[in-house]
């Protein structure tokens, strides 16, 4: 009986610069995101409760189940965050109608509010440092937009990691 065995997706045959760029790509973006973190507004918010308390705002009333997979986290610490959340007011957790077994959540006013100011401190310490650059590096900045936001729409919400492949079945 033979047996086989399962890789993971091949590594792109990259050139070396190549390789280089998609490297410093990762970690712009990196720095980027981790710059732009801290507010004072989500001053009290850890980033895992900032990150899911954004996606019930955008997706809620979302059931746990599929919020746990959105936000890659298992379902004793998302059990922890929403808890979290909703001693803070910021979200409510209810029973879904369809099913009782399951728990579905959602933003409160509050929550919706301390999203709102995040995403506004983020936008006017974003906007002050764009502001430094000169016109021809804006320039180069917002052409590049539509094709981040396409590398966006094309990177899995999810992944296995080191599989090369999202938990949902779509090769990366």
């Amino acid at each position: 009986m033979a047996i086989r065995t399962v890789n993971a997706a091949p590594e792109p045959d990259l050139q070396p610069s190549h390789a280089e760029a998609n490297e410093r790509l990762r970690a712009v973006i990196g720095r980027l995101s981790r710059r732009l973190r801290p507010t004072l507004a989500g001053s009290d918010l850890t980033p895992s409760q900032i990150s899911v308390l954004f996606t019930v705002v955008r997706l809620g009333p979302i059931g746990l189940s599929e919020l746990a997979a959105i936000e890659s986290l298992n379902a004793t610490m998302l059990s922890r965050i929403t808890a979290q959340l909703c001693e803070a007011g910021l979200v409510v957790r209810a029973a879904d109608p369809g099913d009782r077994r399951s728990a579905n959540v959602s933003a409160t006013a509050a929550g919706r509010r301390v999203r709102e100011r995040i995403h506004r401190e983020r936008t006017r310490a974003l906007s002050a440092h764009v502001e430094l650059l000169d016109e021809e590096q804006r320039e180069a900045l917002w052409n590049a937009l539509p094709v981040l936001e396409q590398l966006a729409e094309l990177l899995p919400a999810t992944r296995v990691a080191g599989s090369g492949v999202s938990a949902r079945g779509a090769r990366r």
